[in-house]
């Protein structure tokens, strides 16, 4: 057999990308030759194009907006043009098996990996699919699901459930680096924040009125996205970073508490580490409200507390996180039932079965 080739897409948002990130070293051991196609300025280009043995090919995409904008009667044409770009891409690299994580970019190279007969997989993180993943799957061999519940609303014939695909990285993560990254010690529990790959404005300013009240009780790592840091804001125990790639894993290991917006991928890593989390999902206004399912089905299970953004105060904020500090040990014991290491192995095994 000749050299194995797959290629990846998926992006828009770090958790179109993460999982990619899990799968893409598993396959570079074996020997496989690997691309991917992603956007021209997305986040996924400055995470993939790091990597070493893999070629990043950047097309048109469209993007969905939830408001009126001249750029939706372009998108179709980006659109189009992606799904040419694609279609002369996979003609020219001729994968095996193409695997996505979504996003508004996969939906064309979905589309031309259907017109060049290469099949595809693609595995939808939340709850309910999105908008590019309803597009997307009438040309996919394998749908798969992270949330059990998915399969509901997904084609019967080609769907399965495997679960969250977790970075084996992250359990490598060394308790001492987060710590003396931040200036942080051990006689206090550390509380990290994040706001998703952009940041979030609310979070990061609710935080910093409540500062008086929250360091007694933690010190704090803050995620602010890129462009959100605060220079004003100068307190013993409270850290900023704009974002985090590489040392990443030894944050979540310093880490007792998680406040956090409630993407898939990330909350079920917090959850295959144990970290209790206080979720604070986007607003129906602000997303089609994928985040406020989430965050409910882990809080029904007992992994999480919620905090709905339209009612959160600095006195609620803190009232949640103090009540989090209490609970925790309740949710750490809930958490242990779940276990997600057979996922990742799954994955892999059907991308090998429905390949060329």
């Amino acid at each position: 057999m000749g050299t194995k080739r797959i290629m990846f897409t998926g992006g828009g948002t770090a958790g179109h990308v993460i999982v990619n990130l899990a799968l893409i070293p598993i396959f570079q051991k074996e020997g496989w030759e690997i691309d991917y196609i992603g956007s021209k300025s997305g986040i996924e280009r400055k995470l993939i194009g790091q990597l070493d043995g893999v070629t990043y090919y950047p097309i048109a995409t469209g993007k969905l907006r939830r408001y009126m904008s001249k750029e939706n009667f372009k998108d179709p044409f980006k659109v189009l043009k992606g799904t040419v770009q694609a279609w002369r891409i996979i003609g020219k690299r001729k994968p095996s098996v193409i695997f996505s994580k979504g996003g508004f970019v996969s939906v064309p190279v979905i589309m031309a990996a259907k017109m060049r007969g290469v099949p595809a997989v693609i595995h939808e993180s939340d709850f309910t699919p999105g908008l590019a993943n309803k597009l997307a799957i009438p040309f996919a061999k394998k749908v798969l699901a992270t949330f059990p519940e998915t399969m509901n609303y997904l084609p019967k014939a080609k769907a399965e459930y495997v679960g969250a695909v977790i970075r084996d990285e992250l359990f490598t993560g060394d308790k001492e680096a987060g710590l003396k990254k931040c200036g942080f010690n051990r006689e206090k529990p550390v509380l990290l924040i994040m706001g998703g790959s952009g940041g979030s404005e609310k979070i990061n300013q609710t935080v910093r009125n409540g500062l008086d009240a929250l360091l007694p009780e933690f010190q704090i790592v803050h995620i602010c996205g890129y462009g959100k840091t605060d220079s004003a804001v100068d307190r013993d125990g409270y850290t900023q970073y704009e974002y985090v790639n590489e040392e990443l894993k030894d944050l979540f290991a310093a880490c007792d508490f998680v406040l956090s917006r409630a993407g898939s991928n990330a909350i079920f890593e917090f959850l295959a580490l144990r970290k209790p989390m206080l979720l604070v999902p986007l607003t129906k206004q602000a997303s089609r409200g994928d985040q406020i399912i989430n965050a409910n089905s882990f809080l029904d299970q007992g992994y999480a507390s919620v905090l709905e953004e339209e009612k959160m105060t600095e006195e609620s904020l803190v009232h949640e996180l103090l009540q989090l500090k209490k609970k925790s040990p309740v949710i750490v014991d809930n958490m242990r039932k779940y276990q997600s290491d057979k996922s990742r192995d799954r994955v892999i095994e059907i991308i090998k079965t429905i390949m060329k």
